[in-house]
């Protein structure tokens, strides 16, 4: 739940990268940190607790810098501690920021020890420092450093870079944690989060699984994982700002309890008409898909798993059909048997579970008659790779405590429950009642809020 932001502009970025950083708060943090490229120097800025104690810190030693990168902490590897706190640096060369565990960290340690390299820090991250810097000394430019990186690390990785010899770039890598560029007349910019940039663009660029990427403020170069020049599609996403304010809730959950009667409206507009649902809501040549269907496995984590456990009692019920549901972080060890005609349900309120999306990826090497998504943002991976996907239209959720997720995944879960129904030709009557109660469901959920003293 780390988050990551880095910018390149004609302008100096710290207190743009500050105002990221507090946008991403919502994510956890213990720390946080910067660092700014001042020509000749870079000005590294760590701090243990809130985001506001890192700005005081600017404040006072009013760093300046057109290239940075910075980041927000939540504790895997090492306790909080400023020492702890990324960006993390190698012979105050290279300062990297990174989300994400490194699975063969110890093993690349160890190398790195043996080559004269000391760590400070106790976490998984400082190696990925050391190594560049190892691969610079070796010769390598930090694009190609980056691209010797990849082939050596194991696990989830996004990785935002910036190197002392190095004053108009910064560098950027992704494994199975997100990261995306965005771009604007002022400038290049990076995030985890597309919100941390809401106030900067709404375009944006999704790196893939082995992109490395170089980032200036007018240009970037993208190499995907075969080391070919690569051309990634331009997204325009509509960020609103204001979905990170409380907007004068007393926290965001209760503001979120609040939105549920619209974000339901959401899920539901354009997917029911009359007393039925519509066709191909999911997709085009879903409902062919859906009327071969004889058995459905749910795979999801967290609130999406008790989503989904509710839905199974709904396809057992309305549309007749057998569901198995397991823990994401299980699924793949169990050797599952695949039944005929079984289709896979993924849920996910970010589409970027890791544990979710990795049941994807390996149910697309057994035999299941597609796979269908139940999420909440249309760029995610989740999205992109399954087969057909519904969004859920919920919004950004921001507090911990899932309300309007859980409530939209349910609403959605049960467009799909009447689909399957609709494509057996089963319960048309009890199919109208449904529809019709959920069409009066916002307004009921209205009702009940009002109801607070």
């Amino acid at each position: 739940m780390c988050g990551i932001i880095a910018a390149a502009t004609e302008k100096s970025v710290g207190k743009l990268l500050v105002q990221g950083l507090y946008k991403m708060e919502y994510r956890g943090y213990d720390s946080a940190g910067v660092a700014l490229h001042q020509i000749d120097d870079i000005a590294h800025l760590r701090s243990l607790g809130k985001v506001k104690k890192l700005e005081s810190k600017m404040v006072k030693e009013k760093p300046k810098g057109k290239i940075g990168i910075a980041h927000t902490r939540w504790a895997t590897h090492g306790k909080p501690s400023e020492e702890n706190a990324h960006p993390h640096v190698s012979n105050n060369r290279v300062f990297i920021v990174h989300n994400g565990i490194i699975e063969n960290y110890v093993a690349l340690k160890e190398q790195l020890i043996k080559k004269g390299y000391q760590f400070n820090s106790q976490t998984d991250s400082e190696l990925i420092a050391h190594q560049l810097d190892f691969f610079l000394n070796q010769g390598s430019e930090m694009l190609e450093a980056m691209s010797l990186l990849k082939e050596k690390l194991e696990g989830a990785y996004a990785v935002a870079a910036i190197d002392l010899k190095n004053e108009s770039h910064f560098y950027l890598m992704r494994n199975k944690s997100p990261l995306l560029l965005g771009q604007s007349d002022s400038g290049m910019f990076a995030a985890s989060d597309p919100l941390a940039l809401a106030d900067l663009t709404n375009e944006f660029v999704f790196l893939e699984d082995g992109d490395v990427a170089e980032v200036s403020a007018k240009e970037y170069k993208i190499l995907d994982k075969n080391q070919k020049r690569a051309i990634r599609k331009i997204t325009t996403i509509d960020v609103s700002s204001e979905a990170m304010g409380k907007n004068g809730y007393r926290h965001f959950m209760e503001k979120e309890i609040y939105e549920q009667p619209t974000a339901i409206l959401n899920t539901l507009d354009g997917r029911i008409g009359g007393e039925d649902v519509l066709e191909n809501i999911f997709g085009e040549g879903s409902n062919e898909l859906l009327s071969k269907v004889e058995r459905i496995q749910i795979v999801a984590a967290g609130t999406s798993l008790h989503a989904g456990r509710v839905a199974a009692n709904w396809f057992s019920a309305i549309a007749n059909l057998p569901t198995q549901i397991d823990y994401a972080s299980e699924y793949r060890y169990k050797n599952p048997y695949v039944d005929k005609n079984t289709l896979l349900l993924t849920i996910s309120q970010s589409g970027e579970t890791a544990d979710t999306l990795g049941a994807l990826r390996y149910a697309k090497e057994r035999s299941y008659l597609g796979s269908l998504t139940i999420c909440n943002v249309p760029t995610s991976s989740l999205a992109r790779e399954s087969d057909f996907v519904l969004l859920t239209n919920a919004g950004p959720e921001i507090g911990v405590a899932s309300t309007k997720a859980f409530t939209t995944q349910l609403t959605a879960l049960m467009l799909l429950t009447l689909s399957l129904a609709k494509a057996r030709n089963l319960n048309p009557r009890l199919r109208g009642r449904v529809v019709g109660a959920l069409r009066a469901l916002p307004e009921k959920i209205t009702e009940s809020l009002e109801l607070k003293t």
